[in-house]
């Protein structure tokens, strides 16, 4: 019996190594190392970084030219477009006074190249909003950042499962083969005389259950695989098998007293504020006044990209806008409230995250806990299974205790590497909020 037994576990463990061979081994700092250079949303937080780059480049600007070229052609009898256009082509002659040719010209062609600029000098508040710019592109670094962290604290928490998957599916190939050997020995004494019927059905009802847990554990795994390809974009979906082993890990509580206030989504938070805050200022100081350069230099001729003559233009415009009905006042108190909004819920976020950081670390502290009591609980169930069993053989024990014992074993198996993903979780959940 003991030679059956030790058989039906060998091909059960031939049998989960012929499909860990089918499936591709990834290690988890390969793993890691995928997601975080192909991961689709890491990509598109990249893509935000650089929106809020394109944003800050356009307040240049506050203090770079605007420089424009234009060719303008045309053809008029107008009398005063007409006088004009001479005069600036340089062809204006004393002919030209008479009377009726000045009422009634004759058709004048006209090609002007002009080359227009527009330089800032002082505008205040555009300097304040170029700075709120630059602190929107910093806080959208920092919230790439902790996007980069959430990703890989999602990857590792995936990774976790897979080797809780392949767990489950060892434990319960073990389950099968014990029950197969179950059944044999059932039958046998079945056949011998020494047990009923109904013993042999709750050995089979067991075995069905057995196989239907390992159905669910396989496509459990299916699944956990799927996601971790997601994970890592990428385009053909395999089976994955874990290099790293499901072991626990451990940590200090010592080590994370405090929230760190550096963590990049308080930073991101916090440098929204700050730019929300020079928004405000930039409102407040659009009731001055603003000095801009401005000038063009033309070409003209009758003749297309001639440019026989030219002139040129240039000044200074001191502009300030006294009133513009209630708009400005009215902006001004909408940034105030952005700003005041956006300094009360950092301020409620840092708290709450607080609050989710001694909840971590009693996560930490109960998963230990029940670490230890899994344990316990695996250890006394194996051994209470070992001697049911050996009574069992020696007709001492009834089929009904053996199942049960047989049951709670591979339960106990089951609990005991549920917390240590939960453990491990527990802990990288709590390294994760305090960087």
């Amino acid at each position: 019996m003991k030679t059956t037994f030790f058989l039906s576990i060998l091909l059960s463990t031939v049998s989960l190594f012929i499909e860990a061979q089918q499936a591709l081994p990834i290690s988890k700092e390969e793993f890691l190392a995928k997601v975080q250079a192909e991961n689709s949303s890491l990509k598109i937080s990249e893509q935000t970084v650089l929106e809020a780059k394109g944003d800050y480049r356009q307040t240049n600007a506050v203090f770079l030219p605007n420089v424009s070229i234009s060719h303008t052609a045309f053809s008029t009898d107008n009398p005063v477009f007409a006088f004009g256009s001479k005069l600036n082509q340089g062809v204006f002659s004393e002919a030209d006074f008479d009377v009726n040719k000045l009422n009634r010209p004759e058709s004048v062609e006209n090609f002007t190249t002009t080359i227009q600029f527009e330089q800032p000098l002082i505008n205040v508040d555009g300097f304040y909003q170029r700075r709120a710019a630059k602190m929107k592109l910093q806080a959208s670094e920092f919230q790439s950042d902790f996007q980069k962290k959430t990703v890989q604290l999602e990857a590792e928490k995936t990774y976790m499962m897979l080797q809780l998957a392949y767990k489950a599916i060892s434990v319960l190939e073990k389950a099968k083969a014990t029950a197969l050997e179950n059944k044999k020995t059932t039958t046998h004494y079945f056949e011998q005389g020494m047990l009923l019927q109904a013993d042999v059905l709750d050995v089979e009802v067991r075995l069905n259950e057995i196989e239907n847990q390992l159905d669910q554990a396989n496509s459990n795994l299916k699944n956990v695989s799927d996601y971790l390809n997601f994970l890592m974009n990428e385009s053909e979906y395999k089976i994955l098998l874990p290099s790293d082993a499901l072991e626990p890990t451990s940590v200090s509580l010592a080590d994370f007293e405090n929230l760190p206030t550096d963590r990049a989504d308080i930073k991101a938070l916090e440098t929204a504020s700050l730019a929300y805050k020079k928004m405000n200022q930039s409102d407040k100081l659009s009731f001055l006044p603003t000095l801009n350069a401005f000038g063009n230099y033309e070409l003209f001729d009758s003749q297309l990209f001639q440019g026989a003559s030219n002139s040129y233009f240039v000044g200074a415009q001191l502009k300030w806008d006294i009133l513009q009905g209630s708009k400005r006042f009215g902006k001004t108190q909408k940034s105030k409230a952005e700003y005041d909004k956006s300094v009360l819920q950092f301020e409620q976020y840092v708290t709450k995250s607080q609050i989710e950081l001694n909840k971590a670390k009693r996560a930490v502290q109960d998963a230990q806990n029940k670490l230890e009591r899994a344990i316990t609980a695996r250890n006394q169930s194996e051994e209470a299974l070992r001697i049911r069993t050996d009574r069992f053989r020696e007709g001492l024990e009834k089929t009904s205790d053996v199942l049960q014992s047989e049951t709670q074993y591979a339960q106990k198996q089951l609990d005991y590497y549920q917390t240590v993903f939960e453990y491990n979780f527990a802990c990288t959940y709590l390294k994760f909020l305090t960087n």
